[in-house]
């Protein structure tokens, strides 16, 4: 024997009120076969309503037991509840919770769009459905140009869409006048001909004497279960279920852009002042990257006019990396007659290899650079305390370092002063003398202040073991020309070591740090437009949050029929994104649009890429999904019976 379609056994149901626990349902039993018409009567306040929730799986015991054709409610998740609101239940409620800003057919057909249904089928079943009602001219009306006993038979058409088995009508007939109420029962009464199991919850014992059975409910206790005398008809076990096409995605993405549409262009002003904060984030993004590419190709230009007063000789053949080909033709010797090359203001050789520099009981690694006097005045960096090394110290091979920043903040506690300690590098002692100026990072991300400078001299004796230099660093004399002094240079070095085991670099270095910078100032212009983009999302948060309490009933309505949680966070989430992404597009047109007229009414030059379109574009669809996010989490959270009492 098949199990009974609906059995309650001992349930009750306690509400927190005031702090105070409010018990509303106390020990119901009750069991519902397949077929059956029960009425469940009662005074208001009597608890039937909140028997009827807890059939529907709108709400939850307190305790005792629940089960549908055998299976036990409280073992279900969200999702499967859902599913039993939509497959199994079809809700009639007394306020007929229609949606305003759809028409009768859309409103009937709400459910079938949770369950998979594909649109023209489901348009085409509640079409029949509302016509064999008596709807046939009102299929296009949205419930504002519907009588009270026409939108309560929207409201059945909805709740057969489905073709559920079960029938919950909670007060069907009490917002109608005597004619509408028989004419909704007369309604009832045919669908139970058909085989629907019918649950009237009502305290009209006229309406009551409908049903084949009365449950009577007092004080949240059933004080009667009363059969009626009723005709028989011949009955199916269930009411003819409609086997339904898969794909549900398809469907509820379809709904979610049609309602995202219907909202927006509902709230035009309020949609537009929403974008606002985007248009203008996007907009910024694109016209301050072009302006930013602009510059940045003005200054790269410039510095290719001017050149630059810095020339790099590295040891090794030109395009042939140093430690491929062991050059040692770079030697102290090499130095006076560079220095002697006409327009070269002065040039120091330069070797640097990765040494442990320690200081009592913390070390650390650290380059080692052995070069000459004038390094401070090459590189234009300035000792910040005590001084640089001089030629003497570089006669005499003295002990002697310079520290970078970097090396002497990690080396030495904050409060101690580096002058005048002594630190080792390898297993040699060295007298710190200064502490150079902060360079900050090489355009490769290096950190030129992690270094030391000794001698030359040096560093050649006790650290590297060799006499040889890895390059010459040689600045020109202003107004010099950097071309002659190349070639000169390149001539001499010829001359000197008979083969080209040396290659020159100036500009394109030069070219390559300057690219950099510009590029982290342009980053920079982006950094600050994206602001714009997240106080844009934030307005679209608040505006959401907004439109999620507006529509708390209409999200409660499609729990009842079937939503699941994820489809209505899907479904506030794709009206967050809609509205950024339309935002998005008129962003990218203002944007253009922004920086074409900067470089008229200002003359400034601007470089438009796909890059920042993209990026742009990509943030503001980023931005929907993290800041419409939280309040479509917050709608799928709603308790559907709290939802459903929102006026």
């Amino acid at each position: 024997m098949p199990p009974p379609m609906l059995e309650i056994t001992a349930v009750s149901r306690t509400y927190a009120s005031g702090g105070e626990p409010l018990t509303v349902l106390r020990e119901v039993t009750l069991v519902v076969q397949s077929g059956e018409f029960v009425a469940i009567m009662g005074a208001s306040g009597s608890g039937k309503s909140t028997l009827m929730n807890i059939i529907g799986c709108l709400d939850k015991a307190s305790g005792g037991t629940y089960h549908i054709r055998g299976v036990d409610v409280a073992t279900l998740g969200g999702d499967a509840l859902a599913a039993l609101r939509r497959d199994t239940f079809g809700f009639i409620f007394q306020r007929y919770n229609l949606m305003s800003d759809l028409t009768a057919v859309e409103n009937a057909e709400v459910p079938a769009v949770y369950r998979g249904m594909p649109k023209t089928e489901r348009a085409a079943r509640a079409s029949d459905l509302l016509r064999e009602l008596g709807l046939g001219d009102r299929l296009q009306h949205p419930p504002s140009q519907l009588s009270g006993g026409q939108q309560q038979r929207v409201s059945i058409a909805r709740a057969l869409m489905n073709g559920g088995p079960v029938i919950l009508a909670d007060e069907p007939t009490g917002a109608l006048d005597s004619k509408g109420g028989k004419e909704v029962m007369a309604i009832l009464e045919k669908l139970h001909g058909q085989g629907h199991t019918i649950i009237l919850v009502t305290h009209d014992s006229d309406i009551a004497a409908y049903a084949h059975r009365i449950v009577r409910i007092t004080d949240g206790r059933v004080t009667a279960d009363e059969p009626q005398k009723h005709e028989e008809a011949d009955r199916a076990a269930l009411a003819g279920e409609k086997e339904v096409v898969a794909g549900q995605g398809g469907a509820v993405l379809s709904e979610s852009l049609m309602m995202a549409l219907r909202s927006l262009l509902h709230n035009r002003m309020r949609t537009l002042l929403t974008m606002l904060g985007i248009i203008i984030g996007v907009a910024s993004v694109i016209a301050l990257m072009a302006i930013g590419n602009g510059a940045k190709q003005d200054v790269l230009e410039r510095i290719q006019a001017m050149g630059t007063d810095l020339l790099t000789v590295m040891r090794g053949p030109p395009a042939v990396r140093a430690s491929a080909v062991v050059v040692t033709s770079f030697l102290p010797e090499d130095l006076p007659s560079i220095s002697r090359v006409p327009g070269v203001a002065m040039s120091v050789p330069e070797t640097a290899l990765s040494s442990l520099l320690r200081f009592g009981e913390q070390d650390m690694m650290v380059t080692v650079v052995g070069s000459g006097e004038d390094f401070p005045l090459v590189h234009d960096w300035p000792p910040q305390a005590g001084v640089f090394f001089s030629a003497e110290h570089v006669k005499r091979y003295a002990q002697v370092v310079v520290l970078g920043q970097t090396a002497a903040t990690n080396l030495f506690p904050a409060d101690m002063n580096p002058l005048g300690r002594y630190v080792l590098i390898g297993n040699a002692p060295f007298l710190v003398i200064g502490v150079l100026s902060t360079k900050g990072l090489t355009p490769r991300g290096d950190d030129m202040d992690n270094s030391a400078w000794m001698p030359y001299t040096t560093a050649g004796a006790r650290v590297f073991g060799q006499r040889f230099f890895n390059s010459f660093v040689v600045r020109v004399t202003p107004g010099a020309d950097m071309g002659v002094v190349q070639t000169e240079l390149h001539a001499l070095l010829m001359k000197r070591h008979r083969k080209e085991d040396f290659n020159i670099r100036n500009m394109a270095d030069t070219i390559a740090t300057a690219n950099e910078t510009q590029n982290t100032l342009t980053y920079l212009l982006a950094a600050v437009a994206v602001i714009s983009l997240v106080v844009g999302g934030i307005g679209v948060m608040n505006i959401m949050l907004v439109s999620v309490t507006e529509r708390t009933r209409e999200i409660g309505i499609r729990m009842a029929i079937g939503a699941r949680g994820f489809d209505v966070l899907f479904q506030f989430l794709t009206e967050a994104v809609m509205v950024c992404l339309i935002g998005g597009l008129a962003g990218v047109v203002a944007g253009v649009g922004g920086g074409l007229a900067a470089s008229s009414i200002a003359g400034w030059r601007v470089i438009f890429t796909a890059a920042p379109v993209i990026i742009a574009f990509g943030c503001a669809f980023l931005t929907g999904i993290v800041f419409g996010y939280l309040p479509a989490r917050k709608a799928a959270h709603l308790d559907p019976i709290e939802a459903l009492a929102r006026d």
